[in-house]
C-alpha cells in the first residue's frame, strides 16, 4: 500500500511538473532603433504549445543594474507566476522580460538610446508578432520594479492607449526639488546627465527631457480622462527609501480622481519585499484582462 501511495505522489508531482509554465531566457531581438541585438527573457504558459488559444501578456521590467534574468533568477517569477496560477488567483499569460540597461526606459536626451521608442514601436509589435498574444490594449500590462517601477509608469502615463494595467512597485519617483537638489556625483552615477542632458540655464537638472519624463509632472497635465483608461496598482514598503514620492504620487492621482490602488507593506527596498509583490500583481493584472 505504501509503494502504491508512494508511486501516485510521484505520478502527481509529474504532472504538475509538467503542467508548470516555463521561461527562457536571454533570447534576443535586433533593434533598427538602437542599432543593437536586444536580449529578453520570457514566460510561456503550461498549455502554450499544445493551445490554439491566444494569451494576455504582462511586461514585467527589471530594476537599476539587472537585466532580463532580474525577474527570473532573483525574483523567482517562473515559481511565483506558475504557483500564483495553480491556486487560481491569476490567468494564463507570456509575460516578457526585456534588457533596458540603465536606459530608464526613456529615450535620452542626445537621441542616443530612445529606448520607449524601442519598446513601443519595436518590442511590443514583436512580442506581438513571434507569440500567440492577444494583441490589443485590453489584454496588455506593464509593472516594475525600481528603474523598472519608473519605466511601467512611463509606459502607462504616456502610452495610456497601449494598456490596460500598470503595476509599479517601489517605483523610482521624485518631484522636482529632490532632482534640483541631488548631488552632482549622483547626477552622473545614475546616468542622469546622459538621460536628461545638460542642466537647464538657472534650473539646476531641471532640463526639458526630465520635465517630459517626470512622472508627476506627467500625471499633473496628462488628461483625467485617459489616464483612467489604465489601472494602476502602486506598492511601495514603508522602509523604503523611494516612500516619500510614491506616498507624494498617490496624493496627486487622488486629486486628480484618478483611480488606483494604492498599497504601503512592511518592507524595504530589496527582493525580498518584491517576490512578496509578485503574487498581488498577477492577481491585479489579470482581473483587468478579465471581461
Amino acid at each position: 500500500m505504501k509503494k502504491l501511495i508512494s508511486f501516485l505522489f510521484f505520478i502527481f508531482i509529474c504532472a504538475f511538473s509538467f503542467s508548470q509554465g516555463k521561461a527562457t531566457e536571454s533570447l534576443v531581438i535586433h533593434s533598427k532603433i538602437l542599432g543593437k541585438d536586444v536580449k529578453y527573457s520570457i514566460y510561456l504558459p503550461a498549455d502554450y504549445e499544445n493551445s490554439q488559444r491566444r494569451y494576455p501578456v504582462l511586461y514585467l521590467l527589471h530594476g537599476y543594474s539587472d537585466d532580463e534574468t532580474g525577474w527570473t533568477q532573483f525574483g523567482e517569477m517562473q515559481k511565483i507566476t506558475n504557483e500564483t496560477i495553480a491556486k487560481g488567483d491569476a490567468t494564463q499569460m507570456i509575460i516578457a522580460m526585456p534588457d533596458a540597461g540603465v536606459s530608464w526606459y526613456i529615450n535620452d536626451a542626445a537621441g542616443k538610446v530612445p529606448f520607449e521608442d524601442f519598446f513601443v514601436k519595436e518590442f511590443i509589435p514583436y512580442i506581438d508578432s513571434v507569440y500567440k498574444t492577444r494583441n490589443k490594449k485590453e489584454f496588455r500590462a506593464v509593472a516594475g520594479l525600481s528603474m523598472g517601477g519608473y519605466g511601467s509608469l512611463i509606459y502607462g502615463t504616456k502610452h495610456p492607449e497601449l494598456f490596460a494595467a500598470c503595476a509599479p512597485l517601489s517605483a523610482a519617483v521624485w518631484n522636482d526639488d529632490h532632482i534640483a537638489e541631488l548631488p552632482q556625483t549622483d547626477w552622473t552615477n545614475y546616468k542622469f546627465n546622459e538621460l536628461f542632458g545638460t542642466n537647464a540655464e538657472g534650473k539646476k537638472h531641471l532640463t526639458d527631457t526630465w520635465y517630459k519624463n517626470s512622472i508627476l509632472k506627467i500625471v499633473a497635465t496628462t488628461p483625467a480622462e485617459k489616464l483612467n483608461t489604465v489601472r494602476f496598482y502602486i506598492d511601495c514598503g514603508d522602509d523604503d527609501f523611494l516612500i516619500k514620492g510614491n506616498m507624494e504620487l498617490h496624493a496627486l492621482l487622488t486629486d486628480r480622481k484618478i483611480k488606483h490602488e494604492f498599497r504601503v507593506r512592511d518592507g524595504a527596498h530589496n527582493w525580498t519585499y518584491w517576490r512578496t509583490a509578485l503574487p498581488e500583481v498577477l492577481k491585479f493584472v489579470s482581473e483587468s484582462f478579465h471581461r
